[in-house]
């Protein structure tokens, strides 16, 4: 049995919930894996962004609004169920950049879910 304390923490979620599996790392939490030879500095770690459910969101993805959004400065709405393709993570308080009908706009993921 291993020493939970001897195990490191996820370099994408800093959870210390790591167990090993043959030669690499496997996070429980965000399920991240890691060669145990890599060195924290070789460790890329990525934007991580999850939606109104939780799922992970990547770059390129498909989302669906969940709730009916009005679009600053303008009279219109993105309604509810519109589904928004080729996303883009940025850092930020919102975090997906994307095209919509209305235009080119800055998301926050908890009203969005992955499609």
């Amino acid at each position: 049995m291993t020493n939970s304390a001897a195990l490191p923490k996820c370099p994408a979620c800093q959870e210390d919930m790591t167990y090993p599996d043959g030669e690499n790392f496997v996070c429980a939490q965000c399920g991240h894996e890691w060669s145990m030879t890599a060195k924290a500095d070789e460790i890329e770690v990525g934007l991580m962004v999850k939606d109104a459910n939780g799922n992970l969101l990547a770059d390129g993805d498909t989302v669906t609004l969940i709730k009916d959004l009005k679009v600053k400065g303008s009279s219109t709405t993105l309604k509810v169920g519109t589904k928004i393709k080729g996303i883009r993570l940025v850092s930020g308080d919102h975090e997906v950049d994307c095209k919509t009908e209305v235009g080119n706009m800055l998301l926050k993921a908890c009203f969005l879910k992955k499609a």
